[in-house]
C-alpha cells in the first residue's frame, strides 16, 4: 500500500473513531455530520473525504461533511471552530495543531478527532496518549523510542 493510501486511509479512520461513541452501527440510515477544520488549504481535505470514499462511505448518503479552513490565516480558526460546533456536527476532525487547539477551547462535548497534530501530550490537548480523557482522541505525528545513533 502506498503512502498516499496510508495517509489518506489514516484521516478517514481517525475520523470514524469517535462514531461508534455516537451509535454509528445501531443506526445506518443517519447521516453523520463530521466537522473537518484545518489551518492549511484542501490537500488534507480531499485525502480525508478520499479516505472515507476508500472505506466505503458516501458524501450525502451516510456521511456529510462540513469543512472550514483557515488557508494559513490561523486567526480564523476561532471562529471556523465556533461555527462548527454551533451547527452542531456529530464529530470534529482537526488537521494540524493550530485548529486542534481553537477546537478544544470551542467545545468540551462533541468528540474531536486529531488527524494531524504533533505533540499532544505536550500541547495539553490529551492527559495521557493511553487515555486520552475528554472528548478529544486521534493520531499523533509523535515518535517515541527512536534508537539513538551511534
Amino acid at each position: 500500500m502506498g503512502l498516499e493510501k496510508r495517509r489518506r486511509i489514516s484521516f478517514a479512520s481517525g475520523a470514524l473513531l469517535a462514531l461508534p461513541r455516537l451509535g454509528f452501527a445501531q443506526q445506518s440510515s443517519k447521516v453523520w455530520r463530521i466537522g473537518f477544520i484545518g489551518g492549511g488549504s484542501t490537500s488534507d481535505l480531499d485525502e480525508f473525504r478520499k479516505g472515507m470514499r476508500d472505506l466505503g462511505y458516501q458524501e450525502g448518503k451516510n456521511v456529510l461533511i462540513e469543512s472550514r479552513l483557515a488557508y494559513g490565516d490561523f486567526d480564523r480558526l476561532p471562529g471556523h471552530a465556533a461555527d462548527l460546533v454551533k451547527g452542531k456536527v456529530d464529530v470534529i476532525v482537526v488537521s494540524g495543531t493550530p485548529a486542534a487547539n481553537a477546537v478544544q477551547r470551542a467545545t468540551s462535548t462533541i468528540p474531536i478527532v486529531m488527524a494531524v497534530v504533533g505533540g499532544p501530550l505536550a500541547s495539553g490537548f490529551v492527559t495521557s496518549l493511553a487515555r486520552p480523557g475528554g472528548n478529544i482522541t486521534g493520531l499523533s505525528l509523535a515518535n517515541t523510542g527512536l534508537p539513538a545513533k551511534v
